[in-house]
């Protein structure tokens, strides 16, 4: 995302705040990051040296001392090659989790309700001084917190969900600067939800007290008590019910101390948590039935445990893989913790799924490698065409990155093949920054591209891509909420012409279609390198009385560097200097 600068913030509170977490190390002695399991109970299994269990056992020093030795390596280690994960055992806790890049802060318990945490589990933007636009690659879950004055933050952008979370007080989506995008799913906020400056938001299957704030592109699905009004002002997208959905899989340790991950059910038109009533409808699977893949694990190490039948949990690390990681069997589950980073070394594709059901694949970040890959990840073989609507396949926070961490390649990011497929957040950004960005360095031609029938998508992030960040060549498609940011860096606009048109369009549905919905989309350009380019329109899709298209808006971002000059088609828009925000309400 765009870098903002903002003035001066809270500077008192920060320093404040920093003289207490020294003050705590220093009394703490900040046990080594790379201790396995933080002293972890016996009998616990051995998670790699990335993985910190916390047992309300402990001393209150201990685990202070090992969140912020965590969160001082963490706090800018945006490239950076170390991961972690922080895991509470069921209880109550007095703790203060400022949660940096490449961390996971989760409980263990089967409800959110079963771990407690009186103080505070957050994210702050201090580092880029309240600039929360590359808050990315973080992530909190499973936890109920007793926000320290009443309420807590999460003050980020993409790739940094908030996932079955109970909030007892309020929640602030910002740290006041600009922030740029993010996930509220299966949370409740007793208090009242802000989103301060951020563009855009998804929340699904959410219950709040309140919710207020606004800007480009907020959308709502299965969200009890979502603000009203409507699209553009406010830029609310309301869906009462969420059409299917299934959860994440988490990790927990049930009652008897044995260690499991539940795979929640499939829901369709629900609202609300899952878990606000009860326990929700799923499977355990017992840790056993899991291959537990630690740093220095292989491809080959992987691949023999998905023949044999087991599950993958892959723990925090980065991981190079000399072969494709290759799904046959139904219902396996693939969880990565602490943003696991999967590599592919010469060209391979990193993960494909054979056409079969009810595979779950979760918290992975696939970072292209040196040498092009066609492919990132492939859902289903070319050609697929079972019906698995009565047990689909999701992806959850899988995350995919082009460039960055040094220079990647790949022609496409993700491809579904499958049909009914469930996107349950995704990022999938060809680099804007960092190492080995440039036009002919970290080059990318699409990010998504779907050919299975009934997929569904929700928050769908896909950004700088050198063609179509998206294109939806299957039947019944849906999207619930798209961001996108189109490429900065064409050199010219000859550089980046589709035929005779100027530019790709960010969202691209095949002429052939017949039915496709999408709700609330964003798509915005910022052609940093040279300011003349323009793109000719955000949204291209076929006149078909099937196809329809929700509460669009197009934006020219930094005052007007570039311009997309229709919205969707040849309708609405433009978006440029004179004009930086363009809204289309429904098309046709």
């Amino acid at each position: 995302m765009f870098p903002r600068v903002k003035g001066d913030h809270r500077r008192g509170r920060r320093l404040a705040r920093c003289a207490a977490a020294f003050a705590v190390l220093l009394g703490a002695g900040a046990a080594a990051v790379s201790m396995q399991s933080a002293d972890a109970a016996e009998g616990d299994p051995d998670l790699g040296p990335n993985v910190a269990v916390f047992d309300p056992s402990m001393s209150k020093d201990e685990i202070q001392g090992k969140l912020d030795s965590v969160f001082k390596q963490q706090e800018t280690n945006q490239f950076g090659q170390e991961r972690q994960a922080l895991l509470f055992k069921p209880g109550t806790y007095d703790a203060d989790a400022n949660v940096g890049f490449y961390t996971e802060v989760a409980g263990l318990g089967l409800s959110p309700d079963d771990t407690t945490v009186n103080g505070a589990v957050h994210a702050e933007a201090d580092w880029f001084d309240g600039n929360a636009t590359q808050n990315f690659w973080r992530d909190a879950e499973n936890l109920a917190v007793n926000p320290t004055g009443g309420g807590d933050r999460w003050a980020v952008s993409q790739a940094a969900p908030y996932r079955r979370m109970h909030v007892k007080g309020d929640l602030q989506l910002d740290d006041g600067g600009w922030s740029s995008g993010g996930l509220l799913a299966d949370t409740k906020v007793d208090g009242t939800v802000n989103s301060g400056s951020q563009q855009q938001w998804l929340s699904r299957n959410t219950e709040w007290g309140g919710w207020t704030g606004s800007n480009w592109n907020m959308v709502f699905v299965g969200a009890e008590n979502a603000p009203a009004g409507d699209f553009p002002k406010p830029p609310y997208t309301r869906v009462d019910q969420t059409p299917v959905s299934r959860e994440k899989p988490f990790l927990y340790v049930d009652d008897s101390g044995a260690w499991k991950v539940f795979v929640p059910g499939v829901r369709t038109d629900s609202a609300g948590t899952s878990w606000s009533s009860g326990t929700p409808e799923g499977t355990s699977i017992p840790l056993d039935d899991f291959y537990i893949a630690k740093p220095g694990a292989t491809a080959e190490d992987m691949n023999a445990a998905l023949d044999a039948g087991k599950h993958l949990l892959v723990t925090p690390g980065v991981y190079h893989l000399d072969r494709t990681l290759h799904v046959s069997k139904p219902d396996t589950v693939v969880l990565g913790l602490g943003l696991a980073t999967l590599v592919p070394d010469g060209g391979i594709t990193a993960v494909s799924v054979d056409d079969v059901d009810g595979v779950q694949l979760a918290g992975l970040l696939i970072d292209a490698g040196t040498t092009n890959s066609d492919e990132l990840m492939e859902v289903g073989p070319e050609g697929s065409s079972a019906d698995h609507s009565a047990d689909p396949t999701a992806l959850h926070d899988v995350f995919f990155r082009v460039g960055g961490a040094g220079v990647g390649k790949a022609t496409t990011s993700l491809t579904v093949n499958s049909s009914d497929v469930i996107g349950d957040h995704t990022w999938i950004w060809r680099a804007d920054h960092g190492d080995g960005v440039g036009w002919d360095s970290n080059t990318a031609d699409q990010g998504l591209v779907v050919n299975g029938d009934d997929v569904t998508m929700y928050g769908l992030f896909v950004e700088h891509y050198q063609k179509y960040q998206v294109t939806w060549n299957g039947e019944n498609g849906r999207t619930y909420f798209f961001q996108n940011e189109m490429p900065y860096d064409p050199p010219d606009q000859s550089a980046w012409m589709n035929g005779d048109t100027k530019g790709y369009a960010a969202y691209k549905v095949a002429d052939s279609v017949q039915h496709h919905e999408a709700y609330g989309l964003g798509s915005y350009c910022f052609f940093n390198v040279n300011d003349s380019v323009s793109a000719d329109r955000a949204f291209e899709v076929p006149d078909a009385p099937g196809v329809v298209f929700h509460d669009m808006v197009a934006v020219s971002l930094g005052g007007g560097a570039g311009s997309i000059t229709h919205v969707i088609n040849d309708t609405g828009g433009p978006a440029d200097k004179n004009g930086t925000v363009a809204n289309v309400v429904s098309y046709p």
